[in-house]
């Protein structure tokens, strides 16, 4: 994984994920990524499906009015959550919650990778709070 920093989209493969989002015009694609989380149960869950997850998730803040500064990295985001002003439904919002709490569980490669990095907890913290009502 390219990080460069802890956030959301701070990484090379959230930046991909997000140009496969701008292909969609539904949560479609957002459904399926915070799913493939989900279907992992208690086996050990990939870096790169979490990774796309936690996009997935931001997305989904941002749709609720709740997003993170735009940056280089954001600005695609943004554009996509304009031409998509969709009202993300209360179960989506509380897999994507699910989803954010599984990432930060054992067996997960991803916190072992940011190995309890305070900037990346608290990003996680950050957006799932934003994702809460």
């Amino acid at each position: 994984m390219g990080a460069w920093d802890a956030t959301s989209f701070g990484n090379d493969t959230a930046n991909d994920w997000a140009y496969d989002l701008e292909e969609c015009a539904d949560l479609s694609y957002i459904q399926t990524t915070l799913q493939q989380v989900l279907d992992t149960g208690d086996e050990y869950l990939d870096a790169d499906i979490a990774t796309e997850a936690i996009a997935a998730a931001e997305v989904l803040a941002w749709l609720r009015g709740r997003p993170t500064p735009v940056d280089a990295y954001t600005e695609k985001i943004a554009a996509w959550v304009s031409a998509h002003p969709i009202d993300p439904p209360k179960e989506l919002i509380q897999r994507a919650i699910s989803v954010i709490d599984r990432i930060q569980q054992e067996p997960s490669e991803l916190p072992e990778l940011w190995e309890d990095d305070p900037d990346w907890i608290a990003s996680m913290t950050d957006l799932r709070s934003r994702l809460t009502d």
